[in-house]
């Protein structure tokens, strides 16, 4: 029965993917409702439980693709590939109306631009002390500071091992908790009340879930506002880490 069950399984490993990250959205979810009240966002949760369950894969497997490495599971490394990540990121995109950042007006612009930088900048600092000294290493880690999305484009791009782009992933993951956790405590301390700061706030910040899930526990009217400037950070961020930032790094660490 289970022999039948695994090749099954392995003859429709997409399905099974699907599946699978449905149910860890759901689980992901009922936690983030029940046990945090929604101020840890649900996607925060489950981006968790992928890394600890790749974690688990990678260990009963012996390989260096968590879950992929288990043939049953294979599905889940063509989900997780290339091709449906670009197609992820692009939906994402589309979900943002240009003329709605013209709102936020230049400073909703700068904001983006000083954002992304900033990240960037603490990222590789903090890949700077523990050891990191080449510049894809340093870019890569540097932009999973900005977002867990542009850290493993960029280290893709530039041919970064699976470990560094791993914890570019989980950088940017602690970036999205802790936007969650603190906005809505220093938000009456920034003035973050209205739609102006608020697209300002998601620019410089720019995780999209972690200020979604903050904004929505400080105030759910302005979840919108925030999610428009921090969708294009994303954007921003996986045209500027690869290319301009890359160089930059490569010029003052070579």
């Amino acid at each position: 029965m289970l022999e039948i069950a695994g090749n099954l399984f392995a003859k429709n490993g997409l399905i099974l993917a699907f599946a699978i990250v449905g149910l860890t959205m759901y689980i992901s979810y009922f936690l983030s409702d029940k046990l945090t009240k929604g101020r840890i966002h649900g996607s925060a949760i489950a981006i968790a439980l992928g890394l600890l369950l790749a974690y688990v894969g990678g260990i009963v497997s012996g390989g260096e693709k968590g879950l992929a490495d288990l043939s049953m599971f294979t599905g889940i490394g063509l989900m997780g590939g290339g091709m449906l990540r670009d197609f992820a990121i692009v939906a994402t995109a589309f979900g943002a109306n240009f003329s709605e950042i013209k709102k936020a007006g230049f400073n909703g612009v700068l904001s983006l631009f000083v954002g992304v930088v900033l990240s960037f900048v603490v990222g590789v600092i903090v890949a700077l002390a523990f050891g990191y000294r080449d510049a894809v290493s340093l870019t890569t880690i540097g932009a999973g500071t900005a977002t867990y999305i542009v850290g493993p484009v960029t280290g893709t791009a530039l041919g970064a091992s699976s470990e560094v782009i791993t914890l570019s992933i989980a950088a940017g993951l602690v970036k999205s908790i802790l936007t969650m956790i603190g906005t809505p405590f220093i938000a009456k301390y920034i003035g973050l009340n209205n739609p102006r700061t608020a697209m300002v706030y998601g620019g410089i910040m720019g995780t999209t879930s972690g200020v979604a899930g903050g904004l929505a526990a400080t105030d759910p009217k302005l979840v919108p506002y925030g999610a428009v400037t921090a969708t294009f950070y994303t954007g921003l961020g996986c045209l500027m880490a690869p290319s301009v930032l890359f160089l930059i790094t490569k010029v003052i660490f070579a």
